[in-house]
């Protein structure tokens, strides 16, 4: 049975969750997480407010973007009981070429501790409600060709293959017109 998560928006007030999160990645990909450099990702103080106010501002369809950027809800994935900080979840607005090749509409991340849970699979299955609602259908999801975890996630939420693309698993779920490169 999948650990129970909700998935909150950044915020300051769970700065220290945020921060013992990040350490246990250890510097490896924080996938979800907006984090572009996960070597050199947002730490002090200033820096992580800022770092929350632009994710936030990305869920706006009035913010201008910069150019290959696309409109995203960020959302932190959180224990249903102890509020432990678990890891990252990005619902993108839409497809720019390279989503659609690489990184598709969901990308998440869980922090190694809390891995072997359930939690990516309870995070998803909320994103792809939220997704819904976002009027996105259908989602497509990747995953790297050898990570075993994602994509048993992914095809437990649904996801059918469509196919391999640079080392890439590409999932769709839901119905609708799949868009084309």
């Amino acid at each position: 049975m999948p650990r129970a998560v909700h998935l909150v928006p950044p915020s300051m007030s769970r700065y220290r969750a945020y921060l013992d999160c990040l350490a246990d990645f250890d510097g490896t990909a924080v996938d979800g997480s907006g984090i572009s450099d996960p070597q050199s990702p947002p730490l002090g103080e200033g820096e992580v407010r800022e770092f929350m106010t632009a994710r936030l501002a990305e869920e706006d369809p009035a913010t201008d973007l910069p150019e290959g950027w696309v409109h995203c809800t960020s959302r932190w994935i959180v224990d249903a009981g102890t509020e432990e900080m678990l890891g990252f979840i990005a619902t993108r607005h839409r497809l720019t070429p390279y989503l659609l090749a690489q990184g598709g509409h969901i990308g998440y991340s869980v922090r190694p501790a809390a891995r072997r849970e359930g939690v990516a699979t309870a995070a998803l299955e909320i994103a792809l409600a939220e997704a819904q609602e976002l009027g996105i259908a259908p989602v497509l999801i990747t995953c790297d060709d050898d990570n075993q975890a994602s994509r048993r996630t992914i095809e437990n939420a649904g996801g059918d293959l469509e196919d391999l693309h640079e080392g890439k698993r590409r999932y769709w779920i839901g119905d609708g017109p799949r868009p084309r490169a």
